[in-house]
């Protein structure tokens, strides 16, 4: 059971990177695509529907570790409580800003909630990246569990490395996704935007693999060379799903070198801690199994559907007025 929910965390953050990968580029990408006004309202209307969805992988994740392995829980949430806190306050200044923005019809209001979603979006990103890494890499974890250090122990250039692999790997995908989902000169825009950056924005993620994996690191590096490929080729869904299929090739790299490590300490090999002295009782275990059966599939329809009714590309001329 304890090897189950290891496996099942993995695919919630590999859903939540996937999904709010591109939530994120996009809202980083927003001053870079959008040329005026309209244009960005095309391009926040594209995650529009879906963004606040997006983030339920996120609680789901979280919430999944803390009733699984409360231990790895602990621990690593409190050794990351300053980015941690960072994180979420980046997260609702973002939701605020969307809801915000169109309120008045004014361009110095809406350029300071323009900002606070391009600034939302980056720090939310990196710190994503940092946490994700500091789990595969490890932390200065005493026998107890506790951190050892500074309230900064988790950045170090290693994680540096980590919080730039997502950022840069969610830079490239709200691109291909804004090509996918847009039309007309931002749909071009974007396609250009997605294979200049590529080459640069996509290197953290593939120095993170090599540091975990060595080698592995070039099948992502292939995955994604044939992403943008496709792109170059004006196949934007296919591209789309190559982009998933090397965060998916990501994820599985990085958890699959963790495991059945949950979170190894820097300090001694002794200390590591495992999903064998981290996780809840066994009947813990099967309960949560059995509430995950029932709602996980639902969940997840509920989601492939809203992504069905919006699948339609959007324009400047679907636009209406400010008001």
């Amino acid at each position: 059971m304890e090897t189950l929910w290891f496996v099942l965390i993995a695919v919630l953050w590999l859903g939540y990177l996937f999904l709010e990968g591109f939530d994120f580029g996009v809202g980083m990408l927003l001053p870079v695509l959008g040329r005026d006004n309209a244009e960005r309202r095309v391009m926040i209307n594209t995650i529009g529907p879906v963004w606040d969805g997006n983030e339920v992988w996120l609680i789901v994740a979280i919430g999944a570790t803390f009733a699984a392995f409360p231990g790895w829980y602990a621990a690593l949430l409190s050794a990351v409580y300053l980015p941690l806190t960072l994180f979420l306050i980046a997260l609702i200044g973002r939701g605020v800003a969307f809801d915000y923005r169109g309120k008045v019809d004014n361009p110095r209001w809406r350029k300071a909630w323009d900002f606070t979603i391009v600034a939302g979006s980056w720090i939310a990103t990196l710190c994503v990246g940092l946490l994700i890494s500091t789990t595969v890499l490890g932390l200065p974890i005493d026998a107890n569990g506790d951190r050892v250090g500074s309230p900064f122990a988790a950045i170090r250039l290693d994680t540096i490395v980590g919080a730039f692999a997502f950022a840069g790997y969610a830079l490239v995908h709200g691109a291909v996704f804004t090509a996918l989902k847009t039309e007309g000169e931002i749909r071009e825009r974007a396609r250009r935007v997605a294979i200049t950056l590529a080459p640069v924005a996509l290197l953290p993620l593939i120095a993170l693999l090599a540091i975990v994996a060595g080698l592995w690191a070039g099948v992502v590096a292939l995955i994604l060379a044939a992403a943008m490929w496709r792109l170059l080729a004006n196949r934007d869904g296919q591209s789309f799903a190559l982009m998933g299929l090397a965060i998916a090739a990501s994820v599985a790299i990085l958890f699959g070198s963790l495991y059945p490590n949950v979170l190894p300490s820097t300090l001694n090999d002794a200390w590591t801690l495992t999903i064998a002295n981290t996780a809840s009782s066994p009947y813990t275990l099967q309960v949560i199994t059995w509430v995950a059966g029932f709602g996980t599939p639902a969940v997840l329809v509920y989601q492939g559907w809203t992504y069905w009714v919006f699948r339609k590309r959007i324009g400047v001329k679907h636009i209406p007025a400010a008001h």
